[in-house]
């Protein structure tokens, strides 16, 4: 039976407006727009190379498009935030964003401790007493099911799975109004991925976390997501509520995706 669609009666949190990016000769975004609501999880699935990741770059103030809006419904960020300066934009993603890359050494220092490194996004927002610092570190690992034995354990030392949570937990440490996430399960293994979901899918229905989920997983995307945006070539080609697209797809290539995957 098909789960109810949740009851939209908030404000978005999320507004982004025909976001066009061009490298050269090639179009890795052309006219994206997305919007996600407070609590919400948004899925973008494509094949590599649709420009979902370019997208969640620019969502994390990394890129700057060519044209396109970009708003934050909090206190205190006002504008289009592609507009920001390199320290405001800087300072916005310290202490609002959070977010998990597919590589772990884009996200981490790899020889440092993983408390360290969760520490270190605490710095950064201003935090300079050592004691609360460690507890915070130690909550956010927590949180992320990282075994706490192991906090001051560097991530070249864990596994791929292990050095996700930390990057989780970096991410989570400030309790950020928006979590980015870029392929986080891409290669790991198949239990090992479960048990990063089971994660993922259990903080966001403790804290309520707004998220936006990149992957060219369809499970993934499936398990975590609300509603679901899929691109090709730097377009949206389909979007809706996830089990819609999943069960009704209505674009030739949302129906290739689904039907490779089944």
């Amino acid at each position: 039976m098909m789960d109810a669609p949740k009851i939209v009666t908030t404000r978005p949190l999320l507004i982004a407006r025909n976001v066009s990016k061009a490298y050269g000769d090639v179009q890795a975004l052309s006219d994206v727009s997305a919007t996600v609501y407070p609590g919400e999880v948004l899925g973008i699935v494509g094949e590599s190379g649709s420009g979902k990741s370019t997208f969640l770059r620019s969502l994390n103030l990394e890129e700057t498009p060519d044209t396109g809006s970009y708003t934050l419904d909090l206190p205190d960020v006002q504008g289009n935030l592609f507009d920001l300066d390199r320290y405001a934009r800087r300072m916005l993603c310290a202490t609002k964003i959070g977010i998990v890359y597919q590589n772990p050494h884009l996200g981490l220092l790899m020889k440092h401790s993983s408390s360290g490194n969760v520490a270190e996004r605490l710095l950064v927002a201003g935090e300079r007493r050592f004691s609360v610092l460690r507890d915070k570190a130690r909550d956010a690992l927590d949180a992320s099911e990282f075994p706490l034995e192991r906090m001051d354990a560097p991530p070249i030392e864990l596994s791929g799975g292990m050095q996700q949570r930390v990057q989780l937990a970096k991410a989570i440490a400030l309790e950020p109004a928006l979590l980015l996430l870029d392929e986080p399960t891409t290669g790991l293994d198949v239990s090992v991925q479960a048990l990063v979901l089971d994660t993922l899918k259990k903080l966001q229905q403790e804290r309520k976390i707004t998220m936006v989920i990149v992957s060219h997983d369809l499970g993934v995307i499936r398990t975590l997501s609300d509603r679901v945006m899929v691109m090709r070539r730097g377009k949206v080609v389909e979007q809706g509520l996830a089990d819609q697209v999943f069960q009704d797809p209505q674009h030739a290539y949302t129906q290739q995706l689904v039907h490779a995957k089944l």
